[in-house]
């Protein structure tokens, strides 16, 4: 596919990763913009031929208040707007789907710090070159998930 693959972990401290579509190599990524402007001018630089995998994580986080939750859907919207008004196709994935398809999904008794440092690691083993920070790590595992899926 020629173009660009757009990964987004939609979250506040989440990222977006962009991958090359033709060579799954990865371009950038960045933690997430702080503000609705900041996500809307960030995600003009690849408004061409891109298409985003946006995870789908629903209605916020289980224990989260419902102040967190109104925020987070929110911001989600923001995300949402800002890739329709650029012609960015978008495809919602859920964590599960793009975590089993990895074999990163959470092992029983896990706690989330060591489900996520795993998640980094894989994202370290597959982008040896790249600086890879929790904040990305989802958002490159979605966008090469993307990737794999168009081959």
């Amino acid at each position: 596919m020629r173009g660009y693959i757009i990964g987004v972990d939609p979250g506040a401290l989440g990222g977006i990763a962009v991958l090359d579509g033709t060579s799954g190599e990865l371009v950038e990524c960045v933690k997430m913009p702080s503000t609705p402007m900041d996500i809307l001018n960030y995600l003009k630089n690849w408004n061409g031929c891109s298409v985003c995998y946006l995870e789908d994580v629903g209605n916020g986080m289980p224990g989260q208040s419902s102040k967190a939750t109104a925020t987070f859907a929110r911001h989600n919207g923001h995300l949402e707007m800002a890739l329709l008004s650029l012609g960015i196709s978008t495809l919602k994935i859920t964590p599960a789907k793009w975590q089993k398809h990895f074999n990163l999904q959470g092992k029983k008794g896990e706690s989330k710090t060591s489900h996520k440092n795993r998640i980094k690691a894989w994202a370290q083993q597959r982008f040896p070159q790249q600086k890879i920070t929790l904040a990305i790590s989802d958002a490159i595992a979605i966008a090469v998930y993307g990737y794999e899926q168009r081959k």
